[in-house]
């Protein structure tokens, strides 16, 4: 999913359906917690001087609204929490864990997959 700035691109966000990705769906990291459909966030891109101005958020959205309407039943993602720290933004690609909260998702369980020596988390919404 792509996001614009007066006809600009300045983010990008990828996500698809968790079994049509192919390193997710054999992820030894990364557990798949049920046999439902879910789609997967599996990372965000937001270019430099767009930042802390909405774009992850309104990608967030324009994902759940794009699941929403595929049928999907559910809709994961695997962020970190920052715990009040910066954290380099390539190492932040995944997401942060409150950002997810706030769009509803549900923490599920800490994986053994890490950012920035960081655990990520599973966490879902459900449709």
């Amino acid at each position: 999913m792509l996001a614009y700035f007066n006809d600009r691109p300045v983010g990008w966000l990828g996500f698809w359906p968790r079994e049509n990705l192919e390193r997710l769906a054999h992820s030894r990291t990364i557990p798949k917690i049920d046999d439902k459909p879910v789609w997967s966030i599996v990372c965000f891109k937001i270019q430099v001087g767009y930042r802390r101005k909405g774009i992850a958020k309104a990608l967030l959205r324009g994902a759940i609204e794009t699941a929403r309407e595929f049928g999907a039943p559910a809709i994961e993602a695997y962020p970190i929490d920052p715990q009040g720290e910066r954290i380099d933004v390539s190492l932040g690609y995944v997401g942060f864990i409150k950002m997810f909260e706030a769009a509803g998702f549900q923490r599920i369980v800490e994986t053994s997959a890490r950012s920035d020596g960081r655990t990520r988390i599973l966490m879902r919404l459900t449709f």
